[in-house]
């Protein structure tokens, strides 16, 4: 087959085929990540990514290494597009000593100053208003980067959701809100805890720009997410509802029993956001079978080495667990500690 170095979507070849390796590296992390945390490698909750890669990766690879990206605790894949080390990350999940937090924050809590990738929390809407912290510093230090925030469905029911839109709005916060709707909240549905099928009215309540998008296909979020950046940097925040799907339970501890197999089996086979990309990139002739391929071999082999990096590394010490907690100037907690 020809290959052309054609654009789809106004999206160059180089790019398309980016999107389509940086899905595969988050699928194939997650998988390893899931292996790890079976054979006991990998301890507390581990929540996957697995089936929303074209969300991250649509939305974050257009960002700017200054812009923000704040996250709940399903936040691996958010992680390395940014830029994160797979073997940190990696490493980080098993409670390493050589993590991006050296093992003290684990799956929920991925963090790097570095990358301003300021965390994944745990706690519920926790991050929106920290996420309008950051746009209200911007906007007070005159600088033009903006702060991405995502949070799952099950976080629009909080106050802290409704308090972060409406300071966003009332301020005009460079923040864009991204509401990962994979449908169900935990094992709730989203038909038993809404009463209505979008956010688009309380999105309206505030006066906020809103779109609802396609969260399977790249480019739709990829085109959400551009209008979405363009409208932070002229100091106008947006809401934007990216419906996708986890293919695995909320968390490893979840079996997923209260959704119908055949639910998962379809969106499995029928809006799985890599095969969709690549069946697009063939059907255009930018592509090969061989070279899409050799980008899933590339990915599978970023995935495994950052499992082994993380086997071979060692656990934090005992005196690790005291450092960095805090800054103590008057010696009051050493003291305590040493008596």
């Amino acid at each position: 087959m020809a290959i052309r170095d054609v654009t789809l979507a106004g999206l160059s070849r180089e790019t398309l085929l980016d999107f389509y390796f940086k899905m595969w590296l988050i699928r194939r992390f997650e998988e390893k990540a899931a292996e790890g945390y079976t054979l006991g490698k990998i301890g507390g909750f581990l929540h996957l990514y697995i089936g929303q890669e074209a969300v991250a990766t649509g939305l974050i690879s257009q960002l700017r290494n200054d812009d923000v990206v704040i996250s709940s605790y399903r936040e691996h894949g958010h992680a390395l597009v940014k830029g994160v080390d797979p073997n940190k990350v990696m490493a980080e999940l098993h409670g390493k000593a050589t993590g991006v937090s050296k093992g003290k924050g684990g799956s929920m809590h991925i963090y790097s100053a570095e990358h301003n990738l300021l965390g994944g929390y745990a706690i519920v809407a926790a991050q929106l208003p920290i996420a309008c912290g950051y746009g209200l510093a911007a906007n007070h230090q005159h600088l033009d980067y903006v702060t991405m925030c995502f949070f799952g469905d099950g976080a629009v029911d909080e106050g802290a959701f409704h308090e972060s839109l409406n300071l966003a709005e009332l301020w005009s916060l460079p923040v864009i809100f991204v509401c990962e709707n994979n449908l169900y909240s935990m094992g709730n549905s989203l038909e038993k805890a809404w009463s209505v099928n979008s956010l688009e009215p309380r999105a309206a309540a505030y006066g906020m720009a809103y779109e609802k998008v396609d969260g399977m296909e790249i480019i739709n979020v990829h085109e959400a997410g551009q209008r979405a950046i363009e409208r932070a940097r002229a100091g106008k925040p947006t809401l934007l509802e990216v419906i996708t799907y986890r293919f695995r339970g909320h968390s490893m501890a979840d079996p997923g029993a209260y959704r119908p197999k055949e639910e998962v089996e379809r969106w499995r086979s029928q809006r799985d956001p890599i095969l969709l990309l690549a069946a697009k990139l063939r059907e255009q002739g930018i592509a090969t079978e061989q070279e899409l391929q050799q980008l899933e071999d590339r990915a599978s082999g970023i995935a495994e080495a950052a499992s082994q990096f993380a086997d071979a590394s060692p656990f934090p010490t005992m005196d690790d667990l005291v450092a960095d907690v805090m800054i103590d100037p008057t010696g009051a907690i050493a003291w305590r500690h040493q008596h």
